[in-house]
């Protein structure tokens, strides 16, 4: 029933200013709508990010969005770095840290958090 429909992910945060700046400045998305204090609509690919303001926002501690970013994921994770993107590195069994990324065999992921701690991360799928 949903599965030729795009999905779109939601982010809680406190503070919506700061977020625009991480999202547009830092990761490169540009915003399309925007609903007053309340929610900043990003495009990210073909789909979009809602950034909204919510008391909850910081409290999932699982991750929250995930880009697909092929083999360019080594050069994204470098460019984030240069932007003062800090990536958080994990203890999971069968997995080899090389710098920031984790590698799974073929698979090679990295994770950071947004400025209120929603997890983020980049696959090399």
């Amino acid at each position: 029933m949903l599965g030729n429909i795009d999905a779109v992910a939601n982010l809680a945060v406190k503070d919506l200013a700061v977020a625009r700046r991480f999202y547009e400045d830092t990761l490169g998305l540009a915003q399309v709508d925007a609903e007053g204090e309340e929610l900043i609509v990003f495009r990210s690919g073909g789909t979009v990010v809602n950034v909204y303001r919510s008391a909850f926002a910081g409290t999932n501690k699982a991750t929250a969005v995930t880009w697909s970013v092929g083999g360019d994921i080594a050069r994204i994770v470098d460019a984030l770095k240069a932007k003062g993107v800090r990536f958080e590195h994990y203890d999971m069994p069968g997995t080899t840290l090389e710098g920031d990324l984790h590698v799974m065999g073929d698979m090679k992921v990295a994770w950071f958090k947004d400025p209120d701690g929603n997890i983020l991360n980049l696959i090399n799928s």
